[in-house]
């Protein structure tokens, strides 16, 4: 097999195989060079490419048990323990962030009319369905509907209006 003939072959699903190292390995810089790995290999092996039915499905397995052995080995060892335990302050700012922006979501639907503020918690905390919500409220589905949209408005102009500091 020429080297063009390989690219043909194996570069289409480079892509996948590094999303698949990534999500077993976490670390990108690993997730990197496991690919590398496994395309240096995929080139040792060139010429039994061919035999193969799907090359791809070969360089996916090729790459999970490449990943796996990493975890396994002594030397990734230490990675597996930064990578699963240890959170960036970028993470943990990501989360306050978040909790903040939940928090503040609750305490805008406490100022909402009781009404909308039982359908909303109902839809878009609990997951329940329009039917379902309609029957433990003794009213039509599409009361639900306005009402939820009424809510859902109400508390996107309060969150733009604490966003842009009160500035229209």
């Amino acid at each position: 097999m020429k080297q063009k003939e390989f690219i043909a072959t194996v570069l289409p699903f480079k892509d996948k195989l590094y999303r698949l190292a990534k999500r077993i390995l976490v670390s990108k810089d690993e997730a990197e060079d496991a690919v590398q790995e496994v395309y240096l290999k995929l080139w040792k092996g060139r010429k039994k490419i061919s035999d193969y039915k799907n090359p791809e499905a070969f360089a996916v397995t090729m790459t999970k048990n490449y990943c796996l052995d990493r975890l396994k080995s002594k030397q990734a060892s230490n990675l597996k323990i930064v990578h699963n335990n240890f959170q960036t302050s970028e993470n943990v700012e990501k989360k306050i962030e978040a909790n903040d922006g939940v928090q503040l979501v609750f305490e805008i639907m406490e100022t909402l009319p009781e009404q909308q503020r039982i359908i909303l918690q109902l839809r878009d905390v609990e997951q329940f369905e329009f039917a379902e919500i309609a029957k433990m409220l003794d009213s039509n589905e599409t009361a639900i509907r306005v009402n939820l949209s009424r809510a859902r408005k109400a508390v996107r102009e309060q969150l733009i209006k604490k966003h842009n500091y009160g500035i229209s």
